[in-house]
């Protein structure tokens, strides 16, 4: 873990609302895994007191990406930097994906801004000679995130809730069609995914899942406890022994997002 001020390179409205930003960082973009985040500072004085979570999107050399959503001043701030500011990064920050080493097949389910931390596994599994078929879903097309910023390796399966893009339907409508072939899955989105996926497990045909949970953080270093969650295990953080966890071990039915 390291804290650096990194420069921005690249900072551009990719979808709309939804911005791709590019920093340059050799500390954090050596150590870093897919599924881990940074706690990004995202604004200066007493109006601006925490920083944002943000998932780790993408790796070039010293590179790294974020993506991220205006969802408040916070995110609104660091929508409007230019290329030369530069930002000030913790990280990389908690437990990431794990591919087997036998897996040579892998599924990816994105649910929206989901597609976050998975653009990162995908090209870091296509590269060590894994086949990757991403399924991608938004809402509408107009909020699909754009086919040439995803690795042209992974075969891409597109859905949009109201089918103006892909197939109609949500991600967990077309899980059953691809799951059969997958050594692993791994999943990011909203909860309300995660529960459909959880309540239709003989979808999944018994094969375990990781997910990346989404919960507001206050330190992102497990001292605050303010991302914890209930598992089959007790008490954990979503920040310390997250953010990625198994679908199962989550107690679904006491799961509340902040």
């Amino acid at each position: 873990m390291e804290q650096v001020l990194a420069s921005i390179i690249y900072n551009s409205e990719v979808v709309p609302g939804v911005y791709l930003i590019w920093l340059e960082s050799a500390q954090i973009a050596s150590q870093a895994k897919p599924g881990q985040f940074a706690m990004v500072r995202c604004g200066k004085g007493a109006e601006y007191p925490l920083r944002r979570p943000l998932s780790i999107h993408r790796l070039d050399n010293n590179k790294l990406a974020f993506l991220f959503t205006i969802i408040g001043k916070g995110t609104h701030w660091l929508a409007q930097r230019q290329a030369g500011t530069n930002i000030d990064l913790l990280g990389p920050l908690g437990n990431g994906y794990t591919v087997q080493p036998g897996s040579r097949k892998l599924l990816l389910l994105a649910g929206g801004i989901g597609i976050a931390p998975l653009c990162f596994l995908a090209e870091k599994a296509i590269n060590q000679g894994c086949s990757v078929t991403l399924l991608l879903g938004a809402s509408t097309a107009t909020q699909l995130y754009p086919r040439h910023l995803l690795p042209a390796q992974a075969e891409l399966v597109i859905t949009t809730e109201d089918g103006t893009a892909g197939r109609e339907g949500m991600i967990t409508d077309f899980v059953h069609d691809f799951v059969g072939q997958a050594d692993q899955i791994f999943a990011c989105g909203p909860a309300s995914m995660y529960q459909t996926m959880a309540a239709q497990k003989q979808q999944l045909k018994g094969k375990p899942v990781q997910i990346s949970l989404e919960m507001r953080m206050g330190c992102g270093l497990g001292v605050c406890y303010g991302c914890t969650v209930k598992t089959k295990n007790g008490l954990k953080q979503v920040c310390k022994d997250g953010p990625v966890f198994n679908l199962d071990d989550i107690l679904w039915d006491e799961f509340a997002q902040v």
